[in-house]
């Protein structure tokens, strides 16, 4: 087979493996082999998120942070990632990264904020993996923060955190 026909068809099976990754919905972990959380929690110092049930981690990630990753979001293009608690309330197979889950940033508490201060508090929030289309190398985005404000893992992380939180569920995010 020809490289660019090869290509094309590695193509068509990423996309297709993407794809039936993320058609599990949540309901399906839970009735699978796959362990459940019951609330996220993010350690920004330590670079870690871990999956939580009845209060214990039982499973613990690498992550990337924002730019500027010291202090809690105040308004749009801070680069920095929030802080305190919020619901992981919408999927994104199609995101320009590696499936993504919405933060429910900004609550009411952080827009109160924004508005006292005259900014935007920003939004746009999400756990994800690497970009589809990287700018930099694969040890950049390993060792650096480099989002804009969200929570960035490996691929391989992202479908384990896709498969083990359910809609809604809660994330703690801490300095």
């Amino acid at each position: 087979m020809h490289g660019k026909k090869r290509g094309i068809w590695a193509g068509i099976l990423l996309l297709s493996v993407v794809m039936a990754i993320a058609s599990f919905a949540p309901s399906t972990a839970i009735a699978g082999d796959f362990p459940v959380a019951d609330k996220v929690l993010i350690e920004k110092e330590k670079r870690k998120l871990h999956l939580m049930r009845d209060g214990k981690p039982f499973r613990t990630f690498d992550i990337a942070l924002g730019m500027a990753p010291i202090g809690d979001k105040n308004e749009e293009g801070d680069f920095k990632t929030p802080e305190g608690s919020y619901l992981l309330d919408a999927r994104n197979p199609n995101s320009d990264y590696f499936l993504s889950i919405h933060i429910s940033y900004p609550n009411r508490a952080d827009r109160t904020t924004a508005r006292k201060k005259g900014v935007n508090p920003g939004g746009e929030i999400m756990i994800h993996g690497q970009p589809n289309t990287p700018t930099y190398s694969a040890g950049y985005y390993k060792l650096a923060d480099w989002t804009n404000g969200c929570i960035a893992v490996s691929n391989s992380d992202m479908i384990d955190i896709w498969l083990m939180t359910p809609d809604s569920v809660a994330i703690e995010i801490l300095p």
